[in-house]
């Protein structure tokens, strides 16, 4: 799978803060050899890519392995002054998570999957819908939080395969600003997302922070391949990733 990329019409500032747990692995998964698509040998037009497109070569931290130190909700949790001896007031407890989520519907390119849930790889890259029924199947990874929850939410889909020409997310580079991403959870409940952004990023020089580091509210983030396939390394290029932000 890689992530295709879009409009870059909608510049946004990098958002400061932490890594959440394990996002530096997700680049690996970006990477050749387990990229989500193996590429279509000898296709005759290769996925949709933005007529615009920005990469965010400018991420220092945007380096391929797992990064430690990173807890699973790894948000800032405020510390007591020094010198401050009084005891912390209480605080209440975590909000329960919501439902996991069970489809994903992209109106604008007629998408409408089911949604899988993926961890990592004994090795730490990401894992991808494998050939057989999951396939074509967008996947949701756990290492993120799920939508609707504080932080970025990931979804990831092969853009296509050498059997079955293009997969889920093979559309994906079409997206534009303002476009709807709906995912239904287990409970029925629906959270919707609006794209502010579309990027195709090279594989080896992917923004990490930009892509899985927290936010101040939900936010979703898709990812497939893009760019030119490398038919000696069977895999893409790059990268076409979608941010969206939690629709009012």
């Amino acid at each position: 799978m890689t992530g295709d990329a879009g409009p870059g019409s909608t510049s946004r500032a990098r958002r400061p803060g932490h890594l959440i747990l394990l996002v530096a692995a997700v680049l690996l998964l970006l990477g050749g050899g387990t990229a989500v698509a193996v590429g279509v040998a000898g296709q005759d037009a290769a996925p949709p890519t933005p007529a615009a497109s920005t990469s965010a070569g400018d991420d220092a931290d945007a380096v391929p392995g797992p990064r430690t130190g990173a807890g699973p909700e790894n948000r800032s949790e405020g510390s007591a002054a020094p010198g401050n001896s009084a005891p912390a007031p209480p605080t209440s407890a975590a909000a329960a998570p919501v439902a996991l989520p069970v489809s994903v519907s992209i109106p604008a390119i007629g998408v409408q999957s089911e949604l899988i849930t993926l961890g990592l790889n004994p090795d730490g890259t990401l894992a991808v819908p494998q050939p057989g029924p999951d396939y074509d199947k967008a996947a949701w990874f756990d290492g993120s939080p799920r939508p609707g929850d504080p932080g970025p939410a990931v979804i990831e889909g092969h853009v296509d395969s050498a059997a079955n020409g293009p997969s889920v997310f093979y559309s994906l580079g079409e997206l534009v600003a303002g476009d709807r991403i709906e995912v239904t959870r287990e409970d029925g409940s629906v959270v919707a997302f609006l794209v502010d952004e579309v990027r195709l990023v090279p594989k080896d020089d992917f923004p990490t922070l930009d892509v899985y580091g927290n936010t101040d509210g939900p936010e979703l983030r898709l990812i497939t391949c893009g760019g030119p396939f490398d038919s000696a390394a069977r895999s893409y290029e790059d990268n076409v990733v979608v941010f969206a932000s939690l629709s009012a």
